[in-house]
């Protein structure tokens, strides 16, 4: 589908040129020192409760930065209420309704609780992360099929991992048959990917960790990350970025079948969490609004957004806003 114009203030019956078929998460945040060591107990310095999940994330930043965004996707509610069977359901799509996201296609079950994450983080923002997919595996075929129109009439659909793969897969499917460019995150990884998802990804992003996974190869630097996107690429990708964190990033095409390293500015990290997620979230927005820009300038773009977002905590809290950039003129 061909996409052109900027982002402004949508219309309420405007198309979402972003649409994510994911996961929202609770995230149970606690900051340390220090990251535990096996079996080890040690003391916190503040804890907190706030929004996350990748495809909230995602679907957050590209909000954020001024795209008409929906997202699909299945929390828990109360007994009386649909989300899980918890309060943390209702309160997600209340953050989503602030964020300016549609939760037309926002479902909610009795049959599980809303997802959850375990975060600890250190002083220096590196985390540990444990999730607890809970409703979000209960998103289905059925469910898709009540979404496929916003999804047919979207620019770009971004997928990730913390819902079912079949599910994530048949989205990637719908979103391809109509000519709807693919992001695929394929987080949390796994090692035995079924290869359909290579070859319906526009574009396939993951970071270091996950691309170790998913080729088996070791990634600690840029040469070695080009190596390992050569491998995906060959699987049928037609763009892959790996992200390396502090960094940047990593790509190579079908077209340019060269591995390109981009790097970003060296910032220091307070919360690493959502870095990702805001990367994903932000070349989203700009390869649905601004598709004349090369890729290597969206995925400079896409680093500087991510730059902003780990140097402060609370995750999607903090995720950038447009007025933010246009006030540093990267819009």
């Amino acid at each position: 589908m061909a996409a052109s114009g900027e982002p402004g203030r949508p219309e309420e019956d405007e198309a979402a040129l972003v649409v994510v078929v994911g996961s929202c998460m609770t995230d149970l945040v606690s900051l340390t020192s220090r990251l535990p060591k096996t079996g080890e107990t040690i003391h916190g310095h503040k804890f907190f409760i706030g929004f996350g999940g990748k495809g909230a994330n995602q679907c957050v930043q590209a909000a954020r930065l001024g795209a008409k965004t929906s997202i699909v996707c299945k929390h828990g509610r109360r007994v009386s209420g649909n989300v899980g069977k918890d309060s943390f359901g209702n309160d997600y799509i209340e953050n989503f309704r602030q964020n300016g996201i549609s939760t037309e296609f926002t479902y909610q079950t009795e049959e599980a609780a809303t997802g959850a994450a375990s975060i600890i983080v250190n002083n220096e923002g590196q985390n540990i992360i444990v999730i607890v997919a809970g409703a979000n595996l209960l998103l289905n075929s059925e469910d898709l099929k009540k979404a496929a129109n916003v999804i047919s009439r979207a620019r770009v659909m971004i997928c990730q991992l913390e819902i079912s793969p079949a599910t994530s897969l048949e989205a990637l499917i719908m979103a391809r048959r109509s000519g709807v460019k693919t992001l695929f995150n394929p987080a949390p990884a796994m090692a035995d990917l079924d290869p359909k998802f290579y070859s319906l990804s526009s574009v396939f992003c993951c970071n270091e960790s996950e691309a170790e996974i998913l080729t088996d190869l070791v990634v600690g630097s840029p040469e070695e990350a080009g190596k390992a996107a050569l491998v995906l690429l060959e699987r049928g990708c037609q763009v892959v970025v790996i992200t390396l964190g502090a960094a940047g990033c990593v790509t190579l095409s079908q077209m340019e079948p060269v591995p390109k390293h981009i790097p970003t500015e060296a910032v220091k990290a307070v919360d690493t969490t959502g870095a990702g997620d805001s990367f994903v979230g932000a070349l989203a927005f700009y390869l649905a609004y601004y598709p004349n820009l090369s890729l290597e300038e969206m995925i400079k773009r896409a680093n500087f957004i991510a730059a902003i977002s780990v140097q402060s905590q609370l995750e999607a809290l903090v995720l950038p806003f447009c007025l933010f950039l246009l006030a540093n003129k990267f819009m």
